[in-house]
């Protein structure tokens, strides 16, 4: 069935590292590009891995984007400009601010467009993702591929000298193949993680 939208949105692509999160938003920005839409991307200035000034895939690909540092930067170069697209990359870093600048641009008519990790290193939900991910009109979850095992990974493994890292290290580490690689369920490690049991309440037995 055919459906038409009326302008302003929120798109979000997520999935472990190696998906081709920013692949995929380099992607559709660059479709858009082609229709002469305005367009205007971010990110954060914790991620130069490599590029200070660009969004950049694993696999080479960049789209020209502003580094910032806080969400307030965001807010103020917007503020007396109108674009059709804002792209956002590795929106896990900022803060809860970054959702509501995110819903009141599309609110206003704009496509939104973020990608980010939807799981930090330990396979717990990464920051403002769970939030983004239940106020986003459209979710695009990418899997890797298994380093260990070749199964779909839906994980990134944290690797210190060669061995998984601990639950207590810290969350944000910026890397890529010489921290991480993609990992399954099953062949997802992580030193020292606390064992969840959920107690069986009445209502449920």
């Amino acid at each position: 069935m055919y459906q038409q939208y009326q302008p302003g949105w929120l798109e979000v692509i997520t999935g472990p590292m190696f998906a081709g999160k920013s692949e995929e938003l380099i992607r559709r920005i660059r479709t858009l590009s082609y229709a002469k839409k305005s367009i205007v991307c971010f990110k954060p200035a914790i991620d130069d891995r490599y590029a200070k000034e660009e969004i950049a895939s694993h696999a080479g690909n960049m789209w020209e984007a502003k580094a910032v540092k806080d969400v307030s930067e965001i807010k103020e170069f917007l503020k007396d400009k109108k674009y059709d697209i804002v792209g956002i990359d590795e929106v896990q870093f900022f803060n809860s601010k970054i959702v509501d600048v995110c819903e009141y641009l599309a609110d206003k008519g704009v496509r939104v467009m973020v990608a980010g990790l939807d799981k930090d290193f330990r396979g717990e939900a990464f920051g403002v993702m769970p939030e983004l991910l239940t106020k986003g009109e459209f979710v695009t979850k990418l899997t890797a591929v298994c380093a260990k095992c070749g199964s779909p990974a839906t994980r990134t493994q944290r690797l210190v000298d060669g061995k998984p890292a601990s639950f207590d290290d810290p969350v944000v580490l910026v890397g890529a193949v010489d921290h991480y690689e993609p990992r399954c369920r099953h062949c997802h490690e992580v030193v020292n993680k606390p064992i969840k049991i959920k107690r069986r309440t009445k209502s449920s037995q």
